[in-house]
């Protein structure tokens, strides 16, 4: 890879498998904190921010998925990193379909997180249409803002929610708007039955973004898949209860299986 050609910011730590983590929509490695103080005990945590979202907002942001995907496997390559185990959550649920589709025998462990395989969204608390008129109208970082809060049961008063505000206010709009076009374009329903690894599908119950009809999807055609489904969470499971998140990502990831 040249020199001269711009790659994502990942924040890194700790030894072992490696562990990639990668964000949603108007997120970043930020998001990943409590994550990356849980397991680089164990494992080489890797959470790259996505072009045009967190530290890497620099960056333009690719109007596919599979772009996405592509830029996450150039900073692995730079990176000298070689089988992983990879975690998407929402829009990076995609992503990492879309990377396990393009090299299937780097990807030993799959975690699919608040996410599912149409990129169009059936059933989100808001059309992408209306999504796009809000970014213009409203601005991106109060459009976030009020995306964000649609992530948890408690809205704007949960906890995690100040979590979000961050790398998520770091994001463009050129970013906010190339996403939603990338949804529209991606269908990963094709190369479901052909994901080998282990997986993992977690959900929060009160999800917004993703209906369970979009779960029940992944569940039924990845063919070596387990599901957690986390009570009492919405969209952002992994800031409304990390510890509960995170003893089932732990053992998932030490045994293969739910």
């Amino acid at each position: 890879m040249s020199a001269m050609t711009p790659t994502l910011s990942v924040t890194r730590a700790g030894t072992g498998q490696p562990l990639v983590f990668v964000h949603g929509y108007f997120g970043g490695a930020g998001h990943w904190t409590d994550q990356l103080a849980h397991f680089s005990g164990d494992y080489d945590v890797i959470a790259p921010s996505l072009a045009g979202f967190g530290d890497s907002a620099h960056l333009s942001a690719p109007h596919s998925i599979e772009g996405h995907a592509a830029l996450v496997w150039q900073i692995l390559d730079d990176l000298g990193v070689g089988e992983i185990f990879l975690l998407g959550h929402s829009m990076g649920g995609m992503v990492v379909q879309q990377m396990t589709a393009m090299q299937p025998g780097r990807v030993a462990r799959l975690v699919a997180y608040g996410t599912g395989p149409v990129g169009s969204l059936p059933g989100r608390f808001e059309t992408l249409d209306q999504s796009r008129h809000r970014i213009r109208e409203d601005g991106t970082e109060a459009t976030m803002r009020r995306i964000a809060a649609t992530w948890f049961v408690d809205g704007a008063a949960s906890p995690g929610y100040a979590a979000c505000l961050n790398d998520g206010a770091k994001a463009t709009e050129q970013a906010a708007l190339a996403s939603l076009d990338a949804w529209e374009g991606w269908n990963g329903e094709a190369a479901l039955s052909d994901i080998a690894c282990p997986t993992l599908v977690i959900w929060g119950e009160h999800d917004r973004s993703y209906p369970r009809s979009q779960i029940d999807t992944l569940v039924r055609h990845i063919p070596n898949c387990a599901l957690v489904v986390m009570p009492g969470c919405s969209h952002a499971a992994h800031l409304e209860d990390p510890a509960t998140f995170n003893t089932a990502l732990e053992r998932f990831l030490a045994r293969g299986e739910a």
